[in-house]
């Protein structure tokens, strides 16, 4: 197979081609490098390029899977890696520039469940400064542009794994999730992105924004990829105090066992009070899908989610000042002004405020609990906008004025918020050539069953097969 088209296969296809023999983890290494080099450039999706760190792993996983040492699927394969997570002797810059020499002592925990399967990065991944912002815009290293269309965002924080896996530059990602950042981007870009539950994968080793909220999730190419990459990375691990001891899982196991009687429920407010009339065409039109695939599609009644986002508002700032505070006092003219802002206003919220936000937070994941009882998993747009343009600030949705953040955020949040796993998946396109993604939500620990929803409709459609075209042209 010619080294060109590598860059175009999901890591399951990378993966099998590879442990038959037919490709050597180093032309991979070297095509993805090609790519890269042609792409950055317009795209920027790389902070910290590691060209010679991805040839030497790959050139060991080439020795070690011939020898007989085969670790498994992502053995020999490169990953993106959102630059907040910890390599040793490779910069982190979180996306800053108070950051950016940072050299980690230690791998984060991600990267060493990476290492144990036979993974490696090729690189550190462009993010808004500290993860605090759901666009792409970062004033220090440039903005991280969407590949369907360049003069638009490709979401964030997570900016350059939304861009790199869409653009064919990485065939995996990773990402952290607080309020989105793995959802929006994924939808921007017409990728697959998953925030498991709470707790499942390990955050030892990575740039924290809300000790309480932030997630760490896969993006990649395909639902398939995505339940390979959680088998790689959740695992307990008693540095992240908000790890959870499970017993291991095989989340590619049930894939392909369908949607017949699954009972998904759409909510009936909330969502639909901010929305572009072409996303709600493309979310409508995947539950006709759905459907059609067995699945009973029922409107549920939720609890003011409005409230759940306001609450999650209050205690991601809070959290993300307690964190930041030194670092804003003492450097802070080497912040972003809008992200100094935003940690700035952190400090002024009063502990009773924090404490009655985590109270509210608690009460309402109990209450959407209840409503979801008597459906399996939830289905909502992923956002309620396509891609806004780069510097876009504020977008008018059926004739109200909506601040680009709240249009990108205001469903993901939610989720979040109370910890839940969400999936969003390619669900159709804009007339303008934008991707539109579906979000499915389940139960606390669900994973097998949300991701047999997502790759049912997956399978179906052929969204995820499309690929940009702007990225390709000289």
């Amino acid at each position: 197979m010619p080294n060109e088209d590598l860059t175009q296969l999901s890591v399951s296809q990378l993966g099998h081609l590879i442990e038959s023999g037919e490709i050597s983890p180093v032309e991979v290494a070297e095509a993805f490098i090609r790519r890269i080099d042609a792409l950055q450039p317009r795209i920027n999706a790389f902070i910290t390029r590691a060209d010679e760190h991805a040839l030497q792993a790959a050139r060991e996983a080439e020795k070690e899977i011939l020898r007989g040492d085969y670790k498994g699927p992502f053995h020999g394969i490169p990953v993106g890696l959102k630059d907040l997570f910890w390599t040793k002797d490779v910069r982190t810059t979180s996306g800053s520039l108070i950051d950016s020499e940072f050299m980690s002592t230690e791998d984060s925990a991600v990267v060493s469940r990476m290492k144990a399967a036979g993974a490696y990065f090729i690189g550190k991944l462009h993010m808004t400064e500290f993860a605090f912002d759901g666009t792409s815009l970062n004033r220090h290293y440039g903005p991280a542009r969407n590949p369907w269309d360049l003069a638009r965002m490709a979401g964030g924080s997570s900016s350059g794994p939304g861009a790199a896996v869409a653009s064919g530059q990485v065939p995996i990602a990773i990402g952290t999730d607080t309020g989105g950042s793995v959802r929006v981007p994924a939808a921007l870009c017409g990728i697959t992105g998953l925030k498991p539950t709470f707790g499942l994968i390990s955050r030892f080793g990575s740039t924290p924004l809300s000790w309480s909220m932030d997630h760490v999730g896969p993006m990649t190419r395909t639902v398939r990829d995505a339940a390979l990459a959680l088998n790689m990375l959740a695992s307990y691990d008693s540095r992240d105090p908000d790890s959870i001891r499970m017993a291991p899982q095989d989340y590619s196991r049930e894939l392909d066992r369908g949607v017949h009687e699954m009972r998904i429920g759409v909510p009936s407010d909330f969502i639909w009070e901010v929305m572009d009339p072409e996303v709600e065409e493309a979310f409508r039109n995947a539950m006709v899908q759905m459907e059609s695939l067995g699945s009973r599609i029922q409107e549920i009644s939720t609890p003011d989610l409005g409230l759940i986002n306001a609450a999650g508002s209050v205690v991601q700032t809070s959290e993300a000042a307690t964190i930041h505070r030194s670092r804003v006092l003492a450097l802070g003219q080497h912040f972003d002004p809008s992200i100094r802002r935003r940690i700035e206003s952190g400090l002024f919220i009063p502990a009773e405020a924090y404490l009655h936000a985590q109270q509210v937070r608690a009460k309402l994941k109990g209450v959407l609990l209840e409503s979801l009882e008597d459906v399996d998993i939830l289905a909502t747009p992923t956002t309620a906008i396509a891609a806004p343009g780069i510097e876009q600030e504020r977008v008018t949705i059926q004739g109200q004025d909506v601040h680009i953040r709240e249009a990108l955020l205001r469903i993901t949040r939610v989720f979040s918020t109370v910890g839940l796993p969400a999936i969003s998946v390619p669900c159709g396109f804009t007339k303008g050539g934008l991707p539109v993604g579906l979000q499915l939500v389940g139960k606390p620990f669900s994973e097998s069953l949300l991701l047999r929803a997502a790759q049912a409709y997956q399978e179906s459609t052929d969204w995820h097969l499309r690929r940009p075209e702007p990225v390709e042209q000289e």
